[in-house]
């Protein structure tokens, strides 16, 4: 079964539509699956050698996604969910939303802009639910659409990818930080050396200067 769904712009991981199921007994739990779904979509921004199409595993049930036109199509579907009808189900998202929405999708700024898309996602989600439909049966007999060669990953290692690259990119700005740091207190050491060095020569030519002036002054004064 479809447990939830979500679209989200690739580019920077905007969720811009979502459909949930309305209902059953794991519905507590879908809010922590739905904290995974965008970070996912979030890794997808960050990470462009993403495949177009991959299964991710998740406790009890595999993330389904495909990226097309710079958005994300995502669902959450339970273990024993035929791989061929979920995406099936995401292409004709995917057909309906960039018919309806494409002129759209790269200039909205705020999250879920397009909600009322919503409405073709339960509906379509329902027709998805049986698979021993005659409708699904004929999709999962359908030898035109294969998905053995989908990748299939566990949620950890995917996003872990992720966090191992944001630690590197956090100790890289660190680094550079504190390099900068050591430059400037590397530049106060040479000018207190320069001064502890080089004082002492500019006190002994002051005086003998200062005792060269009195002298002559004394002199001209008196002569």
């Amino acid at each position: 079964m479809v447990k939830l769904t979500m679209i989200a712009r690739v580019t920077d991981g905007l969720p811009l539509a979502e459909g949930l199921d309305d209902g059953g007994r794991d519905q507590k739990d879908i809010e922590f699956y739905k904290q995974q779904a965008k970070q996912l979509c979030k890794r997808f921004s960050q990470q462009k050698e993403e495949p177009s199409r991959m299964s991710v595993e998740t406790g009890p049930y595999f993330f389904h996604y495909l990226i097309e036109g710079g958005v994300c199509y995502l669902t959450l579907c339970d273990r024993s969910y035929p791989k061929k009808l979920a995406y099936q189900y995401l292409e004709e998202l995917q057909d309906e939303f960039e018919k309806v929405n494409r002129s759209q999708i790269e200039t909205v700024a705020r999250p879920y802009a397009f909600i009322k898309f919503d409405t073709f996602i339960q509906k379509t989600r329902k027709l998805y639910m049986d698979t021993r439909t005659q409708r699904n049966l004929s999709k999962l007999n359908d030898d035109l659409f294969e998905v053995q060669q989908i990748m299939t990953r566990n949620i950890q290692e995917v996003l872990g990818v992720g966090d191992r690259l944001d630690q590197v990119s956090q100790m890289s700005s660190r680094l550079s930080s504190e390099s900068r740091i050591f430059a400037d207190k590397a530049k106060d050491l040479n000018r207190q050396a320069f001064i502890r060095k080089w004082a002492p020569v500019a006190i002994v030519l002051g005086v003998v200067v200062l005792l060269l002036w009195f002298r002559r002054s004394f002199w001209a004064n008196y002569s």
